[in-house]
């Protein structure tokens, strides 16, 4: 048992291995329960894999924002209040929201873009603080995505960017995405909303302007209304990238990004630390080591393209 400095920080945590109670684990959820239950038994099942067993080691308590950023500080403040050892926190803007709850509690997040940006963390190496985690996207994805685009459409020239600017992950998206098309000589036309029932007005919008595909960017918003998104797509003929290979599972037709659920399950290993005694300042920031490609035939047949066949075998699942 550590005692030590991490007594002097987290005596919630130290209390409780004196007492012999299970460690209190925060998760704040920035999409819905249905749509971050693959993510979320990944964390649990990674916690298992480190030794711990809930009831007795540790306990989790959850908060869903249902893609609502502006839920989470209120959510943040009432996960503060239970006096938990960790918050796991799924967003950076879920991140965000738990800094300004708390500047003491560790916060480790699963999903992190430019948290020096967003002054969550000194730098990647030694962030200082109280947040740590894994980055969300890399260097380079948004380019890829266009260039799988081309591999289907190659004429693709014109593409719609689906954004959501209050989450404090799509602006780094969205510059990415504008580099990307800039080199590719790609025209993109991007489409910003705040709420679910605007999507629709935003599709019409990319069918008006025939546009060849469209990127939806990274966003609890978005995969919480993921079958409304590919529902959209589908009737309006138009081919979509994710990131998050549940669009696909939903009906859009590919994804191509960072593996959510690895990173989720790599959170654990950054729980295993702090219970030990280790500060999150302390940890450095990891970029994501897996990368995933999904394709849904069935969409693709509906919408009369055809899949290069050395795609669907490059492809890490396709659904048929």
């Amino acid at each position: 048992m550590v005692l030590g400095s991490a007594a002097a920080t987290w005596p919630n945590l130290v209390a409780a291995q004196l007492s012999g109670r299970p460690a209190l684990i925060a998760m704040l959820v920035s999409g819905s329960s249905s749509g971050w239950s693959r993510n979320v038994q990944s964390f649990r099942h990674g916690l298992k894999e480190y030794g711990y067993t809930e009831g007795r080691d540790i306990e989790i308590v959850y908060r869903y924002a249902d893609g609502d950023p502006a839920s989470l500080p209120v959510l943040a403040e009432e996960l503060v209040k239970l006096k938990p050892s960790i918050i796991v926190t799924t967003s950076t803007s879920a991140a965000l929201a738990a800094k300004q709850a708390t500047p003491i509690v560790p916060i480790i997040s699963a999903l992190l873009t430019d948290p020096v940006g967003s002054h969550l963390a000194a730098t990647e190496a030694r962030p200082g603080g109280n947040v740590t985690g894994i980055e969300f996207t890399l260097k380079g994805l948004t380019g890829k995505q266009l260039e799988l685009a081309r591999e289907i459409i190659p004429r693709t020239s014109t593409v719609g960017l689906l954004t959501h600017m209050k989450s404090a992950s799509n602006p780094q998206q969205r510059r990415d995405a504008e580099a990307a098309a800039n080199a590719l000589g790609i025209r993109l036309v991007p489409t910003d909303i705040d709420l679910p029932d605007q999507l629709g007005e935003a599709f019409r919008t990319y069918a008006q302007d025939r546009v060849d595909w469209v990127i939806v960017l990274g966003d609890s918003l978005f995969a919480s209304e993921r079958e409304q998104i590919a529902s959209l797509a589908m009737s309006l003929r138009l081919p979509t990238i994710f990131p998050l290979r549940e669009h696909v599972e939903a009906g859009g037709l590919i994804s191509y990004g960072v593996d959510i659920p690895a990173n989720h399950a790599r959170a654990a290993y950054y729980v295993d630390r702090v219970l030990k005694g280790a500060k999150a300042g302390d940890l450095p920031i990891e970029f994501p080591t897996k990368v995933a490609l999904t394709i849904n035939l069935k969409t693709a047949k509906a919408l009369g393209l055809d899949v290069p066949v050395f795609l669907q075998q490059r492809a890490d699942e396709v659904i048929e």
